[in-house]
């Protein structure tokens, strides 16, 4: 479950939905929606468009989640990063859907996956439970599933997820020249689905892989690879040397 909506996230969410990556077939591209639903982190419109917005001002005056929000002093920076983490998540401000997904917008089959979100929640929620209690044919079974492979993945990949935007605009490695102050964090790759290669995509952010160096590895970009094998995926905007090369600083 974790890593169904957890590539759901990076690679649906992500990487497709919001940087056009690469382009599905319709089966595909309607999965993907509804595994990242089932993060539970949103409804894929609202999602897209504030990451979408997050790109626009990325670390700069409008951006919906910047850690560097307060200032560059260190209490600036621990509130800054609370923000960044969770805070901006009560903001009242809603971004606007024409203005950031006009084309999602027209695409009726994610229309249609956006009004479900309640829906797959639930499946997300009680898929646990079902397979575990069918599993050991006891409540208890169900309880234990459900406690681990709902409530505590589901908090584990917000909080994974959250991160990303606290954590990697904040410390880590910055080999490429970017606008903002996205970093690289290694320790933070596998759990994120290698989503903490992180500057090199705000660099690129249209770019199929992120861990593009070597020892870098990078599951959702080989997810991505496997969908174009399958002939489920085309016009992936895989790195390229001498364009990677020139990002570098």
């Amino acid at each position: 479950m974790y890593l169904v909506a957890g590539h759901g996230i990076t690679v649906g969410y992500h990487r497709c939905f919001t940087h056009g990556s690469f382009k599905p077939n319709r089966p595909l591209k309607i999965a993907l929606a509804a595994a990242g639903s089932m993060a539970i982190e949103g409804p894929v419109l609202r999602w897209v468009a504030d990451h979408r917005r997050h790109h626009a001002f990325s670390d700069r005056k409008g951006e919906p989640h910047s850690p560097w929000r307060y200032g560059e002093s260190v209490p600036a920076l621990l509130k800054g990063l609370g923000w960044a983490h969770i805070g901006w998540l009560f903001d009242v401000e809603q971004t606007p859907r024409a203005k950031y997904v006009p084309d999602l917008l027209a695409d009726k089959d994610l229309r249609r996956v956006d009004a479900a979100f309640p829906a797959l929640l639930l499946v997300s929620l009680l898929t646990p439970a079902v397979i575990g209690g069918l599993w050991s044919m006891s409540w208890q079974g169900a309880a234990s599933t459900f406690f681990w492979g709902s409530i505590v993945r589901i908090g584990l990949l917000h909080h994974v997820t959250w991160s990303i935007n606290s954590i990697c605009h904040a410390i880590g490695n910055r080999p490429f020249a970017a606008r903002d102050r996205s970093a690289n964090v290694w320790w933070f790759a596998v759990l994120s689905m290698c989503e903490s290669w992180h500057n090199l995509h705000h660099a690129d952010p249209t770019c199929a892989r992120q861990g593009v160096d070597r020892g870098q590895l990078d599951s959702s970009a080989r997810t991505i690879w496997v969908f174009e094998k399958l002939g489920w995926a085309c016009d992936v905007r895989w790195p390229r040397l001498v364009r990677i090369d020139g990002k570098r600083r």
